[in-house]
């Protein structure tokens, strides 16, 4: 239950103003379909999750313990770092014309792939060698983090969302520096 907890609390954040949740609010804006949209956002978080999880899982049975710790730590630190630094402009996918709830499901995936989200859920699912709390927890979390998109798309813009992203990236890349230097051993 402590990983769904954490991959949960940890994943929504991370979505703060990020590249996906601002996606999500140009996609709400251009389709004007929310639960459509909520429900593409379900699908591609499930399915990124899972991939996320399943990967961490076997990686979790070829490393030492000491290595998973490191692995965690890491993974919070470059998630807090990601935060801290500049984003790049979201394509609004106007050139996709298959509808709102592929266009989202796919979009949402593409940027998903690979981001600070999917490797907390691999680290939490190595860490814990389970891949079903930390996958259920990384799919809710990430809707979590990006339904305020969809829901108040352009009010979205007048919210604080840089000092948020600032103070939340520093909290988690503090985190990840102490639990990396526990994972060596010097605290």
């Amino acid at each position: 239950m402590e990983a769904f907890v954490t991959t949960l609390l940890l994943t929504a954040i991370v979505q703060t103003g990020d590249r996906s949740q601002l996606l999500c609010a140009g996609l709400a804006m251009r389709f004007d379909r929310r639960a459509l949209l909520i429900a593409a956002v379900a699908a591609a978080s499930v399915a990124g999750a899972a991939i996320a999880a399943i990967g961490g899982q076997v990686v979790g049975d070829w490393i030492s313990r000491d290595a998973l710790s490191l692995f965690y730590a890491l993974s919070l630190l470059f998630a807090g770092l990601g935060m801290l630094g500049w984003r790049r402009p979201v394509d609004l996918l106007q050139g996709w014309r298959i509808g709102p709830f592929f266009t989202t499901l796919f979009g949402v995936m593409i940027l998903q792939f690979g981001d600070k989200g999917q490797f907390i859920v691999a680290a939490t699912a190595a860490r814990s060698h389970d891949a079903l709390w930390p996958l259920l927890g990384g799919a809710t979390g990430t809707v979590i983090g990006l339904i305020p998109g969809i829901v108040w798309q352009d009010e979205l813009a007048r919210w604080p969302l840089r000092p948020v992203r600032i103070g939340a990236g520093l909290c988690i890349a503090a985190l990840g520096i102490l639990l990396a230097l526990s994972a060596f051993g010097l605290v």
